[in-house]
């Protein structure tokens, strides 16, 4: 009876797995905010206020120029958002930040207001990664935020294998890493080696703050300030953590798996 009843139970639920990305993407909620986007012009001539307050020095202003905001480095702590006089600094509720280069993360003069999204992998890589990737996941020093929300991308709700993005145990059978963490002193042997036990060719991806430019441990001597001062990286998804849709909609335009659904509504 109790098996009975929970297969009839399951089949009125039908099925759970978001649609996207032949539907619009759920919303992000409030706390996320989504990506920044910064208008400098807005920006008053004397005004520090945001600097002081980033945790990350992810804001800067280079002496007679206007603000910069290095979305790597930011923790998405919405601090600038508040004491910004002038509302230069916003969300913009949008859940795309995947980018194929660390500079394309810089917005401000000469970077620009927002992202430069990625693009997809060249023709060769896609014919051999577009239907099937597998990936092994090094957390290298993180706090488990973003390794839960990646994690997150395996439950029913996202379903990532319908994309044949699967993670597995072994670097020998993966086509690439999926790094999360500031890449503490502790891990570099580990990283490194994991990285070399990946056939050729490979691709790395790093997720969050952290993986990207050392997240709030910044500076520290302890840290590598990201993932790109040990291994190239070739897919860059910035956040604190990023939001699992963030993850999803990088790893599928890295593999040119998003047309015009991709397009926020």
């Amino acid at each position: 009876m109790f098996v009975h009843d929970t297969l009839l139970q399951r089949l009125k639920r039908g099925c759970e797995t978001i649609g996207y990305p032949r539907e619009a993407p759920p919303a992000l909620p409030d706390r996320h905010g989504g990506a920044l986007r910064l208008e400098s012009s807005h920006c008053v001539a004397d005004c520090s206020a945001c600097l002081a307050v980033c945790p990350t020095a992810a804001i800067t202003r280079p002496a007679g120029g206007s603000v910069r905001l290095d979305l790597g480095r930011c923790l998405f702590c919405a601090e600038c958002v508040k004491v910004c006089p002038e509302g230069a600094i916003r969300p913009t509720g949008d859940h795309r930040m995947a980018v194929r280069r660390r500079d394309d993360l810089h917005l401000g003069d000469p970077g620009g207001e927002e992202v430069r999204l990625a693009a997809a992998l060249d023709d060769q890589l896609r014919r051999l990664f577009g239907r099937s990737l597998k990936l092994r996941q090094v957390s290298a020093g993180g706090c488990n935020a973003c390794e839960a929300d990646t994690n997150v991308l395996g439950t029913i709700g996202w379903d990532l294998g319908r994309f044949g993005i699967q993670f597995v145990a072994s670097p020998r059978h993966a086509d690439g890493l999926l790094i999360t963490g500031p890449v503490s002193r502790n891990m570099e042997l580990a990283l490194s080696k994991t990285y070399a036990a990946v056939p050729d060719p490979k691709i790395v991806i790093a997720v969050g703050a952290c993986a990207i430019a050392g997240g709030p441990f910044v500076g520290h001597p302890q840290v590598h300030q990201g993932a790109g001062s040990l291994v190239p990286v070739d897919l860059f998804i910035p956040g604190c953590p990023p939001h699992p849709l963030t993850i999803l909609d990088g790893l599928l335009r890295l593999l040119g798996r998003l047309g015009a659904e991709s397009k926020k509504p």
